[in-house]
């Protein structure tokens, strides 16, 4: 891929002005089935809409043959929504390619954490919560809980799950945890990308008493002794995870220069013919290896 020349024209994924357009001229790409007329996410944006109005414009591109006809790229639910509502216009954004994709996959989703700081902002800024509520299309005391769910979450943790996607109740979990158990807990479901509730239960159960904010309740079934091991147990495989984590970049690196070089050797005759006739077991397991990146 050439840079681009300085001073060259480079072309533009949207025009340059977004257009209040009929709705009767945007002709959508789909149609919404029943069942997401019926989900919450369409709940949610009408909610939404119905509040604060709309906030993301819909993507459209024009008709090729018909420049003041437009195709629906992305926003079908908006769309709906809006027509639902009686609006004739709305503004949108004018994209200049009909990508072979949907634009929704390309946006990062509002994470947990940075959903919790917008409503922050927005109870800072004197939104009441009430009005939050009803754009979110979420009961109050969800609000509510939200405000106030990094309470007894370390910075350190708060900044590594800062961009994922965490369950509320997983969090509720980590708070359960002293600073520095949070941040080992934390790194290790960054490191797995795992992220669910029974996780971080797992983690808590692991967690010795000194690391935990409250001391475990008593575990039907298990004795001290038990519990002890099973923690210590927990300890040697985040240990061994993490050395393993530590020497898998050039591990794999190592390998995929061993598989090419095995890959050249195998693509002369010469060779192939000798190890065949001198080596059978050796070339057996050359052709695995490089049937396997085939495959790959």
């Amino acid at each position: 891929m050439k840079s681009p020349v300085f001073g060259s024209s480079i072309p533009l994924a949207f025009e340059n002005m977004s257009l209040r357009i009929p709705i009767a001229e945007i002709l959508p790409l789909k149609l919404l089935s029943p069942a997401a007329l019926k989900s919450v996410k369409y709940g949610q944006i009408a909610a939404s809409i119905a509040e604060v109005g709309i906030i993301e414009p819909p993507v459209v591109i024009r008709d090729r043959r018909q420049p003041d006809k437009f195709h629906l790229l992305d926003g079908h639910i908006r769309l709906d929504v809006l027509a639902k509502r009686g609006e004739t216009e709305v503004v949108c954004l004018v994209a200049t390619e009909d990508e072979a994709f949907t634009y929704n996959r390309r946006i990062s989703r509002l994470a947990t954490i940075q959903e919790h700081k917008m409503i922050l902002k927005a109870i800072e800024k004197g939104v009441p919560e009430e009005r939050l509520a009803r754009a979110l299309n979420v009961n109050i005391s969800s609000i509510r809980h939200k405000k106030n769910l990094l309470d007894g979450m370390c910075d350190e943790a708060i900044d590594l799950l800062k961009e994922k996607h965490v369950p509320i109740n997983t969090i509720g979990e980590l708070r359960k945890m002293k600073p520095m158990r949070q941040i080992e807990a934390a790194g290790l479901m960054v490191v797995m990308n795992k992220f669910s509730v029974s996780y971080a239960k797992s983690l808590v159960a692991a967690s010795p008493d000194s690391m935990l904010v409250s001391p475990k309740k008593k575990i039907a079934g298990l004795s001290e002794d038990q519990i002890l091991l099973m923690e210590r147990e927990s300890a040697t495989l985040d240990r061994e995870f993490r050395a393993i984590e530590h020497d898998y970049g050039a591990d794999h690196l190592d390998l995929v220069l061993a598989i090419g070089y095995v890959t050249r050797i195998m693509s002369n005759a010469r060779v192939v013919r000798h190890l065949a006739e001198f080596y059978p077991e050796i070339l057996s397991e050359f052709t695995k290896m490089t049937t396997v990146r085939r495959a790959a």
